[in-house]
């Protein structure tokens, strides 16, 4: 393909998507970097935002169907730059299967696009805790904590896991050999910063309860 038609076909969201699923391995890696040009680009707003939808909703098939490790990695980097943007703040867990699959791959690349993702929701879904009361928060109270507890509880479930007794020698998170294991320590830590001590003890607690 001459480099004129690569640039058009890589003038929308939508087309990058097409060249990142299809294109050879150069021409998917420059569609995944193209991704956060367009994202901030002139392209009408209404046609972006709807490409955004459809891209992420159905991200997870779209996955599914590689079988090369570098097309994934410039798969999951590009719907990262475009998931905050993902429309659906009445259930924002909806990938959160498809993220937990990602957290376990052993290419970091990979994995650090799942707690790009995951650690974009924790904000909004801990906002009621952080700011009771608000009544402009979009998601219930009573979802919100029930995603946290589904969420806190596979978390841990995947902590469990994963863990080696050769992660017994390290007492941060940041000093942790880049692994499944740590990715995970990275969200759960992000939620337990945004939720505080009390609610995360709440959560324990609740979780050690029902199971």
């Amino acid at each position: 393909m001459a480099r004129n038609e690569k640039l058009i076909t890589m003038n929308t969201l939508k087309g990058c998507f097409d060249t990142i699923l299809r294109g050879n391995k150069d021409d998917s890696r420059l569609a995944a970097r193209r991704v956060r040009k367009l994202l901030y680009s002139s392209q009408s707003s209404r046609e972006k935002y709807e490409d955004i939808k459809n891209l992420v909703n159905c991200a997870p098939i779209e996955y599914a169907k590689i079988s090369e490790e570098w097309r994934q990695e410039n798969f999951a980097v590009a719907v990262s730059v475009i998931y905050f943007l993902h429309g659906r703040e009445e259930q924002p867990d909806f990938l959160f299967p498809w993220f937990f699959q990602l957290l376990q791959h052993h290419n970091g690349v990979i994995r650090y696009a799942a707690v790009r993702m995951l650690t974009n929701e924790i904000g909004p879904l801990t906002y009621h805790i952080r700011c009771p009361g608000d009544k402009s928060d979009k998601l219930k109270p009573e979802k919100a904590d029930n995603i946290l507890h589904s969420l806190f509880a596979s978390l841990n479930g995947l902590l469990a896991a994963l863990w080696q007794p050769k992660y017994r020698r390290y007492k941060y998170i940041n000093s942790l050999p880049a692994s499944p294991y740590k990715s995970v320590q990275m969200v759960l830590a992000e939620l337990e910063e945004d939720c505080g001590q009390e609610y995360i003890d709440h959560l324990a607690d609740f979780t050690n309860r029902y199971n």
